[in-house]
């Protein structure tokens, strides 16, 4: 017994001394931190996503970025029945003709989007309304792979905690419209004197119209391009409505 126990010892010793073994602890320290680290995210962006779920969504960064740039923000909160449906019908044909069909990532789009690409043609994307819920609620703009992961995992989050009918509201209470102007209620209000519960087919195809550029691509008047894209969306709005894509949102 005292043999083994010695050679046990012997072993030990010759590990210790090791040239290896620094190298392992300081490997797994890292592992460990980085474990820790990542259940600590994890956790912190759940509960983030959880508040601005059912208690309300705060200020975004690009609100901050906008008033830090001098621009008087300007934003008013509305529930979604307080919101014209013809904007939803008009804002799912223009960005997101899936929404009530996918899980926060349309998989379809996103192979035509790398096919086109790929072939030199002109560039789109394939984000969906929960990908840009994402980025407009927790994130920045811009590119970058952390920006996309992060997007990723909190697009992913929503669509785990909140209903759709939660993601649109959340969406166009804080979509930017240009000029410092977020949400429909504000924009509503400021640019056609109205309440967003009061808006046109028209008014909302225009709204619609300028989201991808709303500080280049004007309402205040529109100009033809804006007109043409407009009147392509209130057509296309008509289309969301017959045929149901707005269910998951309206129970229409």
């Amino acid at each position: 017994m005292g043999g083994i126990l010695k050679a046990v010892k012997a072993r030990w010793r010759f590990a210790r001394r090791w040239p290896g073994q620094a190298a392992l602890t300081v490997l797994w320290r890292l592992a460990r931190g980085g474990l820790y680290a990542g259940a600590a995210f994890a956790a912190g962006s759940l509960l983030l996503v959880l508040v601005a779920g059912y208690v309300g969504v705060p200020p975004s960064i690009l609100m901050i970025q906008r008033s830090l740039e001098g621009a008087s923000v300007r934003r008013v909160q509305v529930p979604l029945s307080e919101i014209d449906p013809a904007l939803v019908h008009s804002v799912i044909g223009a960005e997101d003709s899936n929404f009530c069909s996918h899980h926060g990532f349309d998989v379809e789009a996103i192979r035509q989007a790398l096919q086109n690409n790929a072939e030199g043609g002109r560039r789109r994307g394939a984000s969906t309304l929960s990908q840009q819920t994402a980025k407009n609620v927790f994130l920045w703009n811009g590119g970058g792979w952390a920006r996309k992961g992060a997007e990723a995992w909190f697009t992913f989050l929503i669509e785990l905690t909140w209903p759709k009918r939660r993601i649109m509201e959340a969406y166009l209470n804080i979509a930017e419209w240009g000029d410092g102007i977020f949400g429909a209620e504000a924009v509503s209000r400021i640019r056609f004197d109205t309440h967003a519960s009061e808006l046109s087919g028209r008014q909302a195809a225009l709204l619609a119209a300028v989201l991808p550029n709303p500080n280049e691509w004007r309402l205040d008047p529109p100009g033809p391009y804006v007109s043409g894209r407009a009147g392509t969306l209130e057509a296309r709005a008509g289309v969301v409505r017959r045929e149901g894509y707005a269910d998951c949102v309206l129970g229409e």
